[in-house]
């Protein structure tokens, strides 16, 4: 570890979240009451939902607002009513990273059936057309996905959130309206294709945000001269959370009765987990917290910084020996 400067306790790397069962992270914040106990419990963090299938992520942030007893609540980006897995959370001082996680990473698990084209990408449309496909092998499927692997454009589909003249696109669709749709850059990281059976595969997409996957197995499908559409579709891992950290909502329900919430939160600092932090001392803390630029030796970047209490501050950036604040996550603010 590195000479400490004057005010600092120390600096290192978070390499992991606390879990279930660990110790209770600091500067818990929002008021919950369980239905059990009526028990008063601060929270501030991130709780990772498995989203079932017919719910919207909205339905979602209104169940969990009732479970915790705040309207203080926001997902972390929009998963399709009949897709299901990770949908990140955010409650409290939480709510503050949802723009971050929204703009993270995705991985997805689909099924995609060959042969078939509906009117919204997946088996809940419309049919639009049908063609044989017997003909289509594994290896074609596999060349195929590998061009799509990269940064390629996309159109979003007319069945989507997307708002255009300040109507989502979907509410265009349904009134049987097709409006002109700018097509868009995204990034594929790995198409991993499996279980190949009678025109039917599975598909594992890392990709970027804003990748439509209904519409990535629609164009797989059209390469192949066939068509295709996605039959099911869940949500593996968004930024670093994956299903092993993923509870249902009635499984969250019990656990908030059972006054065991705690161990469910997700501290809002593992966000930053590949930030290196720093420590401060009481005086550092109170100047930081009014607004005041530090001096400081540490090298220029991006730091998780925290207060002599161990509470998590704040992003702070180090530029030309002055630390300041990115973004405020203090509990007492």
């Amino acid at each position: 570890m590195r000479a400490n400067p004057k005010g600092f306790l120390g600096v290192k790397p978070l390499n992991s979240f606390r879990g279930p069962g660990e110790s209770e992270p600091p500067g818990l914040l929002v008021l919950l009451v369980t239905k059990v106990h009526k028990e008063v419990i601060l929270i501030n963090g991130i709780i990772i939902v498995n989203k079932e299938q017919d719910f919207t992520s909205h339905d979602v942030v209104a169940v969990m607002r009732k479970i915790l007893g705040t309207k203080k609540v926001g997902h972390t980006g929009t998963l399709d009513p009949q897709a299901t897995g990770v949908l990140p959370i955010c409650v409290g001082k939480g709510t503050k990273v949802s723009d971050m996680l929204m703009c993270s990473d995705k991985e997805y698990i689909a099924r995609v059936r060959l042969g078939i084209t509906t009117d919204t990408q997946d088996i809940w449309g419309e049919v639009l057309t049908e063609s044989d496909c017997s003909h289509i092998t594994e290896d074609m499927v596999i060349d195929a996905a590998k061009k799509f692997v990269g940064e390629i454009s996309q159109t979003p589909p007319m069945y989507s959130a997307v708002k255009i003249g300040g109507k989502k696109l979907y509410e265009y669709a349904r009134s049987g309206i097709e409006v002109e749709r700018k097509s868009r850059t995204v990034t594929i990281h790995s198409i991993g294709i499996s279980d190949f059976e009678n025109g039917e595969f599975s598909m594992r997409v890392s990709c970027s945000k804003g990748t439509y996957i209904r519409t990535l197995c629609a164009d797989i499908g059209e390469s192949l001269g066939v068509g295709a559409t996605m039959t099911a579709l869940v949500r593996t891992k968004s930024a670093m959370f994956d299903l092993s950290n993923a509870k249902t909502l009635d499984e969250i329900r019990a656990i908030a009765e059972g006054g065991d919430i705690k161990n469910l939160i997700i501290p809002t600092d593992a966000v930053f987990a590949n930030l290196p932090e720093i420590h401060l001392d009481q005086k550092r803390t109170a100047q930081i917290l009014n607004g005041m630029f530090l001096e400081t030796d540490l090298a220029d970047g991006q730091y998780r910084v925290y207060g002599s209490q161990g509470d998590f501050l704040c992003v702070g950036k180090v530029e030309n020996n002055i630390l300041k604040i990115v973004k405020n996550f203090y509990a007492g603010n």
